[in-house]
């Protein structure tokens, strides 16, 4: 079920693409499955073969937990984002385009990391994916923030920016993630879960 728009003043045009974002978002989180039911366990004659088999598959579940979780917090940034936005503007729609395009790559750039891991262009894909996708993100929160007397009417300027940081941090953190990637793999993107307190520290910064 499609979540009902709180915003008062939101358009058809809002709510449709609100919609198409909801959407996008759920296909890939569930595509992802796929690496998962595709991989081939082999010949198994006992429970300690079958197990030693899924033990062999900690990447596997590793990089598909990684991008589950991390897709979670971009559509829930893109809930946050749209709690306040009331209209769209041809720019911000195509912004959140190419977002999306980002978006549906994830569950390929996934697999590319788990598969190719041994080369460095495998270990970059899952990071630089999300990477884009994050800055995408951030670049709609500007534009809207830009044009917030047509787009967010309701939100001052300094409520704005302090909104826009928590998209910085995970951003900044995002290119932490590809630069270390090819040197310690998925690892890198454990440093998400400094997401909060950089956020909390960039928007101390600005006060």
């Amino acid at each position: 079920m499609i979540r009902q728009r709180q915003h008062p003043d939101a358009t058809q045009a809002t709510t449709r693409l609100e919609a198409f974002t909801d959407g996008v978002f759920a296909i890939a989180a569930t595509l992802l499955v796929l690496d998962l039911t595709t991989h081939e366990l082999g010949k198994v004659d006992s429970d300690a073969q079958l197990w030693s088999r899924l033990g062999g598959m900690g990447e596997l579940f590793l990089n598909f937990a990684l991008s589950f979780v991390l897709l979670c917090l971009l559509w829930m940034v893109h809930v946050q984002q749209f709690a306040h936005i009331a209209r769209v503007d041809a720019t911000l729609t195509w912004l959140n385009s190419a977002r999306l395009l980002f978006i549906v790559l994830v569950p390929f750039a996934t697999g590319l990391t788990t598969q190719y891991s041994e080369y460095v262009a495998g270990r970059l894909a899952m990071p630089v994916a999300f990477f884009l996708a994050i800055l995408f993100s951030w670049v709609q929160w500007q534009w809207a923030r830009a044009h917030r007397e047509t787009l967010m009417p309701d939100m001052g300027e300094a409520e704005a920016v302090a909104s826009g940081r928590g998209a910085l941090s995970a951003l900044l953190i995002a290119g932490v993630v590809v630069v270390l990637a090819p040197w310690v793999g998925s690892v890198a993107f454990l440093l998400f879960a400094l997401d909060g307190l950089l956020t909390r520290a960039l928007q101390g910064k600005s006060a």
